[in-house]
């Protein structure tokens, strides 16, 4: 069985690569959203596919990291992001 934690680093992963027309092998846990090519409506698309994906809330201002627990500075940040709002679901 599959730890939650890496299914749910591989499915964030999933969604920023279909977001980035990229593999997920090339989505690095240091990337940014920046280098991956992913602009502002990515962004958006990204997070409306890991709230369906993960039947979570996103923070409506994870566009701002500083007023935000939802920290999208990279791909490991952004993981770590989900596994708290999926750990904070599931109580």
């Amino acid at each position: 069985m599959t730890d939650m934690s890496d299914e749910v680093a591989e499915k964030v992963k999933a969604i920023l690569a279909e977001q980035a027309v990229l593999e997920p092998s090339d989505v690095e846990m240091t990337s940014t959203l920046d280098s991956l090519g992913i602009d502002s409506l990515g962004l958006v698309e990204a997070v409306f596919a890991i709230e369906e994906t993960f039947d979570v809330q996103v923070p409506f201002n994870a566009n701002d990291p500083s007023d935000s627990d939802f920290d999208i500075t990279n791909v490991a940040s952004m993981i770590d992001a989900v596994r708290k709002l999926v750990a904070e679901k599931q109580g």
